[in-house]
């Protein structure tokens, strides 16, 4: 999954929303349930404190009258973290009465540090229990005549605050339990996630894959087009597309035939001309017969580079390297047996040249035939196949063709490769060939160059698409 790739987009847009949406509904999940254990909590202090003032306050009584603690046994057990507390209010001696889990210290009272009631009179706290661990401290205050709650200090009659305080590490420890498991429910799902948009993305977008690898099958000439079936929303991709490959195939077909058409009308004119001018045996007639053959060979040319136009976008057209290497070999070292001249071979296995097999030849052995006129006694053929990211075919064929003759200079690098142009008159051939090579590789978007060779002679590269 590419950086720049479609797949990635998605799959980064659905990890980001993962990441931000979790965490958020963790937070307000956690919220909402510290909140309710919260008032769970503070329901179950205020049943306590409310049972502990019904059955201590009695209407007539002189004093409080320690309640029964069967509501919360842990009042009876010495420093629990439950405790309950009556204190009088009024400076008249009257006696404290505290749980037997309380034993000899007291709690501190929420009214003293002036917090203040709630609608019902309520106050709450949080503070320390006689160990000083943490505890949560609700207090009402009640009059021993009237026992109602709400009364205020000022009534008639002993006033006492009534104090019942719990662990705070309880509910602090259940809140923690709850986050520690959401926490890991939600990293879960959030794996789960992150695994299935994954798998959505490599699922939703196989046909995309599917079309890349069928084009690639297009473009190496194993079928001529998209085969398969895809989704009701890739279908009209695959139709255009097939639709495109035959209008490009009835474009070629149509200019090689005007191409065929072109050479035919010409030849038979030329041929008179030719003859005739060749039957006058006069100057004029030997100019003829000069200019028509400059006319022959410039309407070969350009036949030659109309069909090569033609031929180069024809997607499909693959030439394997090696069907051309080898018979091309044998028959250079056949021809140049006198000089024995040898050709050493260096090529991938399964590299091949994206367009007509005839171009790849007539380059080819333009090359190495030239090669084997100059060199001494070795001739040297490299191919490697390069990956190429900033071309659109991805691959290029790397070709050098070196020998051990007397080379060029500079100068004569670069004039060499003019049409018809020949340095050394003494060695046959027209002077077309390194021309013909520069005109094809720059027609399938490919590059040419001379250079001086490590062995002592001349060096040309090719740069070609490759497969």
């Amino acid at each position: 999954m590419r950086v720049n790739s479609l797949a990635f987009r998605l799959f980064l847009t659905s990890v980001v929303w993962t990441l931000l949406v979790l965490p958020i509904a963790g937070v307000l999940i956690y919220s909402l349930y510290r909140n309710d254990v919260q008032a769970s909590f503070d329901g179950q202090l205020r049943k306590l404190v409310t049972a502990i003032r019904i059955d201590s306050m009695y209407a007539g009584s002189s004093e409080p009258i320690a309640p029964k603690n069967r509501y919360e046994p842990l009042f009876e057990v010495t420093h629990s973290g439950w405790y309950w507390q009556i204190k009088p209010l009024n400076d008249d001696g009257g006696r404290t009465l505290v749980s037997a889990s309380l034993a000899t210290a007291t709690l501190p009272s929420p009214m003293l540090a002036k917090i203040p009631a709630d609608k019902s009179g309520t106050r709450w706290m949080n503070g320390k229990g006689p160990l000083g661990e943490p505890v949560r401290i609700v207090e009402v205050i009640d009059t021993l005549q009237s026992g109602v709650t709400g009364q205020t200090v000022k009534d008639k009659g002993p006033s006492y605050s009534i104090i019942v305080a719990g662990p705070l590490d309880w509910f602090k420890e259940s809140v923690i339990r709850f986050r520690n498991r959401l926490t890991s429910a939600l990293a879960l799902a959030g794996l789960g996630l992150v695994v299935a948009t994954l798998l959505q993305v490599r699922f939703g977008l196989a046909p995309l894959r599917k079309i890349e690898r069928g084009l690639a099958e297009v473009r190496s000439g194993n079928v001529v087009k998209l085969e398969g079936t895809f989704p009701a929303e890739i279908q009209p991709l695959q139709d255009e597309l097939n639709a495109l490959l035959q209008s490009n195939q009835n474009i070629i077909d149509r200019a090689r035939t005007q191409v065929g058409n072109l050479a035919h009308a010409l030849k038979t004119p030329l041929a008179v001309i030719t003859n005739e001018a060749r039957e006058a045996d006069d100057p004029f007639g030997k100019k003829v017969d000069e200019q028509a053959e400059v006319m022959r060979q410039q309407i070969a040319h350009y036949l030659d580079r109309a069909r090569i136009a033609a031929g180069v976008n024809v997607i499909g057209r693959v030439a394997d390297v090696h069907d051309v290497i080898e018979p091309l070999v044998r028959a250079l070292e056949r021809i140049h047996r006198d000089k024995g001249v040898r050709i050493h071979v260096s090529y991938p296995d399964k590299a091949s040249f994206q367009g007509e097999k005839h171009d790849f030849e007539e380059m080819l052995g333009n090359l190495m035939d030239n090669a084997c006129k100059w060199a001494s006694r070795n001739v040297y053929l490299k191919i490697s196949l390069l990956s190429d990211a900033s071309q659109p075919e991805g691959k290029r064929l790397r070709i050098t063709v070196e020998d051990d003759g007397p080379g060029l200079s500079r100068k004569e690098r670069e004039k060499i490769c003019k049409r018809g142009l020949r340095l050394d008159e003494s060695k046959p051939g027209s002077g077309l060939g390194l021309s013909i090579v520069s005109d094809l590789a720059h027609s399938y978007r490919g590059t040419f160059s001379l250079d001086g060779s490590s062995y002592g002679g001349l060096l040309a590269r090719l740069d070609l698409p490759g497969v």
